[in-house]
């Protein structure tokens, strides 16, 4: 009985790291592919560097939240009681 709870906890703990980590580098690449896109749109078309910056801000908040939302979600499933 009591291995099999601590086997389901560790299990839980494991899928929870991993989890954390590929929300990681999920934000990770998404935020580096908008950052390389926005640079070269700038360069592309000086006069629009404004609005483009001010929508990549908006867009790498919004994958911030969305990785933030997932080690949350991994963390509540690292600690959830059976």
């Amino acid at each position: 009985m009591l291995a099999s709870i601590l086997l389901d906890v560790s299990l839980a703990i494991m899928g929870a790291g991993i989890g954390s980590g590929l929300v990681a580098i999920g934000a990770g690449i998404g935020i580096g592919r908008i950052g390389g896109s926005a640079m070269e749109a700038m360069a592309r078309q000086p006069e629009a560097a404004g609005r483009v910056q001010t929508a990549m801000l908006i867009i790498a908040a919004l994958i911030e939240v969305i990785a933030l939302f997932g080690v949350v979600i991994c963390f509540l499933i690292a600690t959830s009681e059976g």
